[in-house]
């Protein structure tokens, strides 16, 4: 395979969204983004996936080590070291903006305002703490919640492009809103269902369903106070369709037993 037809093919999306998503170390040259990210929407669950693996691969090391709150402590940073942090600040920026009750033209400078306020820390400390303490308390089936968690949060991501318009004209919503077809999300949505339930059973479909819903009151909430979506409020809802993920599935596992 040439190098010009890996990096126009789905490898080569495969590799932009990796780059874009995660910190991993990749020791091939980057694709050529011709089209930006938005040929790469598609493999964004995938990128979930890899992310899990690693992390699940962290979380069994340190389970023959220490106790699960120290598990999920370490679980959960290197989270956000494997991402960048790139969500997370998401989060703060979000919330400082939605939560100002200012005028909206005064939320989207707030958004791309690189300060945290308390609300924004407020909200980083909540999902934070949410995490490490669904992750502790997720026993036996931690595993089925790690590795199933980072799938559907950037599943999440994916909906709200195509469900939802951009803020502004010159963002991250604005160069891939429309670029997602809705068969292209059917096709996506079937697979990350069927990727769930195949690792966690009934909980993780109910994971699948609760967090489109919760991806859908996102989005709503923060298009009417906004004019529509940001980069900052894909990271946002990336992350607290996380907590509503690993939420739902210890709940349904806590259940069952």
């Amino acid at each position: 395979m040439s190098n010009r037809s890996w990096q126009t093919g789905p490898l080569g999306q495969l590799d932009i969204a990796t780059r874009f998503l995660t910190t991993f170390p990749l020791p091939w040259p980057a694709a050529t983004q011709r089209d930006g990210i938005a040929r790469a929407l598609p493999f964004f669950p995938l990128v979930g996936a890899m992310i899990g693996v690693v992390l699940l691969g962290i979380g069994a090391v340190a389970g023959l080590f220490w106790p699960p709150l120290a598990q999920a402590v370490l679980i959960v940073v290197a989270w956000g070291i494997l991402t960048g942090g790139l969500h997370l600040d998401g989060v703060s920026d979000t919330f400082d903006a939605v939560m100002s009750w200012r005028p909206r033209e005064r939320k989207l400078e707030i958004l791309k305002d690189s300060r945290i306020g308390a609300m924004g820390a407020l909200a980083l400390v909540a999902v934070l703490l949410l995490k490490v303490t669904l992750l502790a308390g997720a026993g036996a089936i931690w595993w089925c919640a790690v590795l199933s968690t980072p799938i559907l949060g950037r599943w999440a991501m994916i909906y709200a492009i195509a469900r939802f318009p951009p803020a502004r004209a010159d963002g991250l919503g604005s160069s891939v809103q429309g670029r997602l077809r809705t068969v292209h999300l059917v096709v996506v949505s079937s697979a990350v269902a069927l990727a769930v339930a195949g690792v966690a059973g009934v909980a993780g479909l109910c994971g699948f369903l609760l967090v489109g819903i919760g991806a859908q009151i996102l989005g709503h909430w923060w298009t009417r106070d906004l004019g529509g979506l940001t980069g900052d409020t894909y990271g946002a809802i990336c992350e607290l369709t996380e907590v509503i993920a690993l939420a739902t599935l210890t709940a349904v596992a806590r259940f069952a037993l």
